[in-house]
């Protein structure tokens, strides 16, 4: 016997079927009826859980879409779907000057130096023994005035025959170079012909401390133009070896400097430009153009606030010393069969320069310059340049087995020899070879005997160096 719900006393349930005459297509076809549910348990503590959970989850989305621009999904019993979306006001970037007092966020340096910093493209012709072709390059610099002159690095434009510089607002314009120098990697460029440029603050580089927040803006890569990248001072003071083996002294970042960045400005936290960031650096002594994640590098702007200067005013660097003389480095194997310490050897001494005033020979290997101890043409360039002309410094040379001292007053470099750093066009160092098929002086790289072919071909013997003119 069946219950009113269909179960029968041993609890099994009885299915009834019904045909829905209705429906042509259910004609003659039972359609069963659904068993009801069982009869529940009435309780109260799944409906208290089953709350406590519910309560939990709206709380929960609340907080969530109130913190959030995007909120959930939710479904209606339609079926629709309702996205809401939390509307802010859009953030406004003012535009302000800088006044070294006011720390700045990294969206106000944008806004307030985006127009400040441009993009530099270049032509150049590269030789190569018989053949030459054109090439091109980018970089980066920044505006230091407003009739246009524009401040970067020289390794950007070294040997190009064309410059462009376009200005944020996509203007592009001819500019010409006013001076530069290896030396120290800055050039300065100038546009003719416009006015109301807006020019960067400068900053003092030596007040930077580990830790300081770092911006720059720049072509990064040579195609992602005017892009900002951010970091930190990770060192100053670091003496870094350039891809040319000239030792720098550098601001150390974990800002973001890639090719293309080179010539850019260094941000500090008040919007003051305190560097120049540089691309151009040299991993473990091996050549490379490409930065190390984490790594970048920047001159300090003290360091070559003068040569701008100098270079916007008069054209060329005043108070540059120079010592009048061509030297090469010593070489281990020269040094192994002459007996010679390390060093500078002295190739020639010019006529009247303070070299000869100092009584210096040609012959001479300069070991230490001042309290630097040098052993490479880099060195004692590097630490030459710690003085100006008229200053006067101590040089220690090795003369015939003999160490002696001697006093320099240095000379002002001439202007023409400035572009390159203060180095001569490579030349054959040699003198004259006498009866005897050798070369006379003291010059110790010499030919072979009566050997036509050595005699002729200096390069086919030792190993040569190139000589600088100081």
């Amino acid at each position: 016997m069946n219950d009113q719900n269909g179960f029968d006393s041993s609890g099994v349930y009885h299915y009834n079927y019904s045909v829905q005459p209705s429906d042509p297509w259910e004609q003659g076809r039972q359609t069963p009826t659904p068993p009801p549910q069982p009869p529940k348990k009435k309780g109260g503590a799944g409906k208290i859980v089953a709350l406590v959970l519910c309560c939990a989850l709206v709380g929960g989305g609340a907080g969530v879409g109130g913190a959030a621009a995007y909120s959930a999904l939710t479904s209606t019993p339609q079926g629709e779907t309702t996205i809401y979306r939390n509307e802010v006001d859009p953030t406004a970037v003012k535009v302000r000057q800088v006044d070294g007092l006011t720390p700045m966020s990294l969206a106000e340096i944008n806004a307030a130096y985006a127009d400040s910093s441009v993009c530099i493209s270049v032509q150049a012709v590269v030789r190569q023994g018989y053949y030459q072709y054109e090439t091109s390059g980018a970089g980066s610099g920044f505006i230091i005035s407003q009739d246009g002159y524009i401040v970067t690095n020289y390794h950007v434009i070294d040997g190009a025959t064309a410059i462009k510089v376009t200005l944020n607002n996509g203007e592009t314009y001819d500019a010409k170079l006013v001076g530069g120098e290896e030396l120290n990697d800055v050039a300065v460029l100038k546009i003719d012909g416009i006015t109301g440029l807006k020019p960067v603050v400068l900053g003092d580089s030596d007040d930077l401390v580990v830790g300081e927040t770092v911006c720059t803006i720049g072509n990064a890569l040579g195609t992602l133009s005017f892009s900002m990248t951010s970091g930190a001072v990770s060192a100053t003071g670091r003496s870094v070896t350039m891809s040319d083996g000239t030792v720098m002294n550098m601001i150390q970042t974990d800002c973001t400097i890639n090719s293309g960045n080179s010539g850019g400005p260094l941000f500090d936290s008040y919007g003051r430009v305190v560097g120049i960031t540089s691309a151009k650096l040299s991993n473990n002594g091996q050549s490379s153009q490409a930065t190390i994640e984490g790594i970048g590098f920047a001159i300090p702007i003290n360091d070559v606030i003068g040569i701008i200067t100098d270079y916007m005013q008069y054209g060329y660097v005043t108070g540059r010393p120079s010592m009048g003389i061509q030297v090469a480095t010593v070489e281990d194997q020269h040094r192994q069969l002459f007996g010679w310490p390390a060093g500078v050897y002295v190739n020639s001494v010019e006529e009247g320069s303070c070299a000869q005033a100092a009584g210096l020979k040609q012959g001479d290997i300069i070991t230490r310059l001042g309290d630097t101890e040098v052993a490479t043409v880099n060195e004692l360039s590097s630490a030459k340049n710690h003085y100006k002309a008229g200053e006067a410094a101590q040089l220690t040379v090795y003369r015939a087995g003999e160490e002696i001292t001697l006093t320099i007053v240095f000379d002002e470099q001439e202007n023409n020899t400035q572009a390159s750093g203060g180095q001569t066009a490579p030349q054959d160092p040699a003198a004259q070879p006498t009866a005897s098929g050798n070369y006379g002086g003291q010059y110790p790289y010499g030919g072979y005997g009566d050997d036509e072919y050595f005699n002729n071909n200096p390069f086919s013997g030792f190993p040569w160096n190139y000589f600088f003119g100081w």
